[in-house]
């Protein structure tokens, strides 16, 4: 039998802010997403995430809120009661950017975000309850804090971003702003993917 052949896979990296720590009885209330690159075999191709990318804020769907979880993204919860976005049709927008962006790229979807656990685990959430399911498949997600442990060969609780070399970060601020986050972190992704490891200089993405 011949080998299965793989797809390319194209990264979209993806930042999320939320109300509170799980989806259902606490809401996402902005998301934020932008191509970092495209792995065909060994090769990997950055992309200019200010080119590709996507932005909503979101009507919140319960009453159930952190005040300090909802702190950090700066949004204005009332404001969002009335003029986020309906969440179904937002993972509508969203499903239709995502495929349109990997037919472009002849590639399937990977969602990547740092870390992806939480990000993902409101993503999936959304794009399950709220319409046609995922792009991504229940599993096509790449946790860049995972990929930087295993390449620097350190314990995942040492994958924290002040202890990277300087020339892996973006030199991009991380604001708490779904888009700008979601940008700077598939600079990080295109850089992590193209650094040869530990002893090598980083290889910064073009």
């Amino acid at each position: 039998m011949a080998a299965r052949t793989a797809r390319p896979s194209l990264y979209i990296s993806v930042d999320i802010e939320a109300d509170g720590p799980i989806p259902g009885p606490y809401s996402m209330i902005s998301f934020g997403a932008a191509v970092a690159g495209r792995q065909d075999g060994e090769a990997y191709t950055p992309a200019d995430p200010e080119l590709q990318n996507f932005y909503r804020e979101l009507r919140p769907i319960s009453d159930t809120f952190d005040p300090e979880a909802l702190a950090v993204s700066g949004l204005d919860r009332d404001r969002l009661l009335r003029e986020g976005a309906d969440p179904g049709a937002a993972m509508d927008a969203f499903r239709a950017w995502v495929r349109e962006v990997a037919a472009d790229a002849g590639a399937q979807p990977v969602m990547c975000g740092y870390p992806a656990s939480y990000d993902w685990t409101f993503l999936y959430w959304y794009l399950m309850r709220f319409g046609g399911g995922s792009p991504f498949g229940h599993s096509g997600c790449l946790d860049m804090k995972t990929l930087y442990a295993v390449k620097a060969r350190v314990p995942l609780r040492a994958a924290v971003k002040g202890r990277m070399p300087y020339g892996l970060r973006s030199r991009r601020r991380h604001t708490h702003h779904a888009l700008d986050d979601a940008v700077e972190q598939a600079e990080l992704l295109s850089n992590l993917m193209l650094w040869p490891g530990p002893g090598a200089a980083p290889a910064a993405a073009p």
